[in-house]
């Protein structure tokens, strides 16, 4: 099966007589309680992401990895939890609820999927996740959304209460949306480690003036 599996609600397909309960344990299996794709299908995150909406009923707003996925964000982690956001902090196992306080333009319709703008989306990742695994996820969503930092940081200037705002803040220096492909973004986050693990070597290299030509010493 492709990569843009939709899951289904598993005890109304039986009821509209679309499937029978047979086929519906022989042919399927469930991502979360109710939700089933075919056995066949290649989970990823998307799918996840969409199995998750299912599940609340639609009575929530996809956030984090999960808006990500449903903007079309590539070279997500199949195996992490589902994000989404409403009042009611119940969860199934898979998924992770947020009790966010969403403003005004921080939300979004995508075939027919309440999630988090782009701005917002990137927002919560750089604040939940640690820098190395944030930075390749905002490189993908960049490049599909054509996402700008700076409106990011424009939101961050409106929230400054919210935690870790500052991570978010030493995170998005470091985002590049022209990165084209995961081992690029992989050796970016490699090298910005090394660079940050090596400060006093930098500042050194930025303080020395460099020597005149044929200039003795």
């Amino acid at each position: 099966m492709g990569g843009d599996e939709w899951p289904f609600l598993g005890r109304q397909a039986v009821r509209r007589g679309e499937i029978s309960a047979y086929q519906l344990h022989q042919q399927y299996r469930p991502i979360y309680r109710n939700v089933y794709v075919a056995k066949d299908a290649t989970l990823t995150a998307l799918t996840r992401a969409r199995a998750a909406w299912l599940w609340s009923g639609g009575n929530a707003t996809l956030t984090g990895v999960s808006a990500a996925a449903v903007l079309g964000t590539k070279w997500l982690n199949a195996d992490d939890p589902a994000e989404l956001n409403r009042p009611d902090r119940h969860a199934a196992p898979g998924i992770i609820v947020h009790s966010y306080d969403l403003g005004s333009g921080e939300e979004c319709i995508v075939n027919g999927i309440r999630i988090t703008s782009p701005e917002r989306t990137a927002f919560d990742i750089g604040r939940v996740l640690p820098w190395s695994s944030a930075v390749p996820v905002l490189d993908a969503l960049a490049n599909i959304t054509n996402l700008k930092t700076g409106d990011v940081v424009t939101l961050a200037d409106v929230k400054p209460g919210v935690r870790n705002v500052r991570r978010l803040r030493r995170t998005l220096p470091l985002v590049d949306g022209g990165a084209e492909s995961a081992q690029e973004r992989r050796a970016r986050v490699r090298v910005s480690a090394e660079m940050l693990s090596r400060p006093s070597v930098i500042i050194e290299r930025v303080r020395r003036k460099p020597r005149a030509a044929g200039r003795p010493i």
